[in-house]
């Protein structure tokens, strides 16, 4: 039985269909997928919003392992977590999780050194429903995927009139996981200055 598409796995694919320089941050996309397993589960009715804070719904069986997996993840205790601190936290090392996934349903190969880590052009996707599903979706511009993967910087941000034909919830989703990838490159710029500097300091005047 093929495996159920979901936006994390449809996004995870348009990303390594993309051609971008430099490639996807592996953390930028593990936040952008801790955001789209909230739009799925939301929309299977395991969660609602409430302003910025995640409402878990009653417990039921969902069609994907992975999102069963994010479902029981769900802080179920007021004051409940905010979808920025579900972002950082479930979406640590999310991206191998989600790559691991594809490679046990045969749905990516890998070189014959497994030691190699995954990078682009390090894995191949293979022919497969669940990726003829991303490639349809991805060509017909569906916003949210659209979204998710501006966000990770493959793709031009949808027009602004395309935010209307998502509910609020996922908007603010969206919003979360923009300004978690921002936080996450400001991170970085930081680190480098700093390595920089301290290399300075070792080279002398």
């Amino acid at each position: 039985m093929e495996p159920v598409t979901t936006t994390p796995r449809d996004l995870l694919i348009v990303t390594m269909e993309a051609e971008s320089d430099p490639p996807v941050g592996q953390g930028d996309l593990s936040l952008a997928l801790a955001g789209a397993e909230l739009i799925d589960l939301h929309a299977a009715r395991a969660l609602t919003l409430d302003g910025d804070r995640i409402l878990p719904g009653a417990r039921q069986a969902l069609s994907d392992r992975l999102l069963d997996e994010a479902a029981a993840a769900l802080v179920r205790q007021a004051p409940y977590e905010s979808v920025e601190d579900w972002l950082w936290r479930r979406g640590r090392g999310l991206s191998a999780v989600y790559l691991a996934a594809l490679e046990a349903q045969g749905q990516v190969t890998r070189p014959r050194h497994q030691w190699i880590p995954f990078r682009n052009g390090a894995t191949a996707l293979t022919d497969s429903p669940a990726r003829r599903h991303a490639a349809d979706r991805w060509a017909s511009d569906e916003p949210v995927l659209g979204f998710l993967a501006a966000a990770v910087g493959i793709h031009e941000e949808p027009a602004e009139e395309a935010a209307s034909l998502v509910d609020d919830a996922v908007v603010t989703v969206l919003a979360a996981v923009n300004d978690a990838v921002r936080e996450l490159e400001a991170v970085r710029q930081r680190r480098s200055i700093e390595d920089a500097a301290f290399d300075n300091i070792w080279r002398g005047p």
